[in-house]
């Protein structure tokens, strides 16, 4: 039963860090003028090709 936890808190802390990173990624390149990478975009949840619409 441990096991099974420890996997759940371990991908849950994953996953929340990958979109915190992402998040950050995505405004420092707005920010910069620049277009965020289709991984960032994915990961927070945007269709890159909906991007330049936004």
């Amino acid at each position: 039963m441990a096991t099974l936890r420890t996997s759940f808190v371990t991908g849950f802390l994953g996953r929340a860090f990958a979109v915190l990173s992402a998040a950050n990624a995505a405004a420092a390149a707005v920010e910069g003028h620049r277009r965020p990478k289709d991984r960032d975009l994915r990961t927070l949840g945007i269709d890159p090709a909906d991007f330049p619409r936004v």
